[in-house]
């Protein structure tokens, strides 16, 4: 089966098992995400645990029916393969698998069976496969299905019809495929559920926005380097970068206050081949509570890489004296927005993000931030004060102004700040990619997409350190102070004036028609004039 094949019979898994929620009463409840993200995640599991099988033990790499030959070892020999297998797939025992639930189905109760397989499954890959919150308190993998259905008598019917569709065929010739094929189904399966954001954080950043991020970051190889993401939503910079530089090359690091998103999260990293870091999954408020500290635990953890897409306006009144206070004044060094007299829900709070990651960078580290556009350019404020940081101690490595409606979820312009701890060079570049892109229709929203070429385009260009007439243009430290620390690229573009050689003889003739033409308009504002006195004079005489 190819890949496409592959891709189009997940999607259609996800949809069946959407239309059972829906057959229940589930579709569109609060309760709809849990059961479709956690069914998928068993039926990928479940796969992933024969493909490891068939690597760890020599008499199943050929099996034509690895199941009913994995229910035949021993148990001395079973206990052999889950320590082979180790951490790349879940420990599942013969009782956990979908065809041993399939072929108990019209057993009594079969809901109770299911929801425990579940559990169970849960409870003996938590030191694996749980994610934390800031009180240390883990998430497990799965919860009881069958709770959601509240007339008992469809419990059993509900998980029959669950197990009859995911056993229909196996992901186990697709695992190679990894990131490549796993970001467009992991897309595709949490796109009707990341509309609700969350207090902080989107759930899906756009796939040509993480690749610039990634490809800009990190253009060489590197190893052993930790990733961040402070607001992470459901990771698909992190995956992006974490794609970029390679999956056995980085640990990362995340936290968001959304416990949605967090369980997205988990599945991503899953999907992705990065289980390793599920440990460093923290569900809680990075701004009242960063989770990550240094080895002496005195202070925050400094990563090599952060990449975010944070929340620009969210109500944080409650929290807002706390923030000020001088236990986070080092880290909020350029201020705390104030809470405004009317619709808090419009506080900056993207200005702490911003601040908590330049806080948080390792001394060679670097970082990509969206902003909205106005960030560039104010004059006064926080935003100011921390464009000011950036120049002054020489951190800022470019900027990248995006197309309008990057975006679908909002109207905002933003724009990608790039920072490098390093660049003491004093190179920087300002790209104003705004009019990339072709717009088209998403749902009732307008959403523009750039083309294969103009994402490359806008890679190259800005790795490149290329200037490119009214697009890019490389600048110096200084330059930004004389421009008041303004970081659009349109204000350092030169103004070109065209000129055209004519005689004197030509250069009379033409001032002689300018005037003509002024002569012309004059006479006929004056007739104008008298027109409109008259036209007056009558209403007087009337009145």
């Amino acid at each position: 089966m190819k890949t496409l094949e592959y891709k189009q019979k997940t999607e259609e898994l996800i949809r069946n098992l959407k239309t059972i929620c829906s057959n229940y009463g589930l579709g569109n409840s609060s309760f709809e995400y849990k059961i479709i993200t956690e069914v998928f995640l068993y039926k990928y599991l479940n796969d992933k645990f024969f493909y490891e099988a068939r690597k760890a033990l020599k008499e199943l790499n050929n099996s034509p029916n690895i199941e009913a030959d994995i229910q035949k070892l021993s148990v001395e020999r079973y206990r052999y393969m889950l320590e082979k297998i180790g951490t790349k797939a879940a420990k599942l025992q013969k009782t956990h698998f979908i065809s041993y639930l399939f072929n108990r189905q019209n057993e009594a109760n079969f809901a109770a069976l299911f929801d425990s397989t579940l559990i169970e499954i849960a409870n003996q890959n938590i030191d694996i496969f749980s994610v934390s919150t800031t009180g240390s308190e883990k998430v497990r993998l799965f919860e009881s299905i069958s709770q959601y259905v509240i007339d008992s008598s469809r419990k059993s019917p509900f998980c029959k019809a669950i197990i009859d569709k995911i056993g229909g065929f196996s992901f186990e010739n697709i695992f190679e495929e990894k990131y490549d094929f796993f970001a467009g189904i992991f897309e595709f399966l949490i796109k009707d559920y990341n509309k609700d954001s969350g207090q902080y954080a989107e759930y899906y950043t756009p796939a040509a926005v993480a690749k610039i991020m990634a490809k800009i970051l990190a253009p060489e190889k590197v190893k052993s380097v930790t990733l961040n993401d402070p607001a992470a939503g459901s990771g698909s910079l992190l995956l992006s970068l974490a794609h970029q530089i390679g999956e056995d090359k980085c640990t990362i690091y995340t936290q968001d206050i959304s416990q949605k998103s967090s369980e997205f999260l988990r599945l991503n990293l899953i999907l992705n081949n990065l289980v390793h870091s599920l440990n460093n999954v923290i569900n809680g408020n990075t701004l009242t509570n960063p989770f990550h500290k240094n080895d002496k635990k005195h202070d925050l953890k400094k990563f090599d890489y952060i990449v975010s897409n944070p929340p620009f306006k969210t109500d944080f009144s409650d929290d807002r004296e706390l923030l000020a206070s001088d236990t986070h004044k080092n880290r909020f060094f350029a201020g705390v927005p104030n809470v405004p007299n009317k619709d808090k829900n419009k506080m900056a709070i993207y200005l702490l993000f911003i601040q908590h990651i330049i806080y948080s960078l390792a001394d060679n580290g670097k970082a990509a931030i969206v902003v909205p556009t106005g960030f560039l350019t104010a004059q006064s404020g926080i935003e100011k004060k921390i464009r000011q940081k950036l120049v002054d101690e020489k951190m800022l490595r470019g900027v990248v102004s995006m197309p309008s409606n990057i975006f679908a979820t909002t109207g905002t312009n933003v724009s990608i700040v790039f920072i490098d701890k390093a660049n003491t060079k004093g190179s920087i570049v300002l790209m104003d990619a705004s009019k990339l892109g072709t717009t088209v229709k998403d749902g009732s929203n307008q959403k523009t997409l750039l083309s294969h070429e103009e994402e490359q385009l806008i890679i190259d260009t800005f790795n490149s350190h290329e200037p490119k007439e009214d697009f890019s243009i490389v600048v110096s430290y200084d330059q930004i102070k004389e421009k008041n620390y303004s970081f659009s690229a349109g204000q350092y573009f030169e103004v070109k004036i065209e000129y055209t050689e004519i005689t004197p003889k030509e250069f009379e003739k033409k001032m002689d028609e300018f005037k003509n033409n002024l002569n012309n308009l004059f006479a006929e504002s004056k007739s104008l004039e008298k027109e409109i006195q008259k036209q007056l004079g009558g209403l007087n005489y009337r009145n």
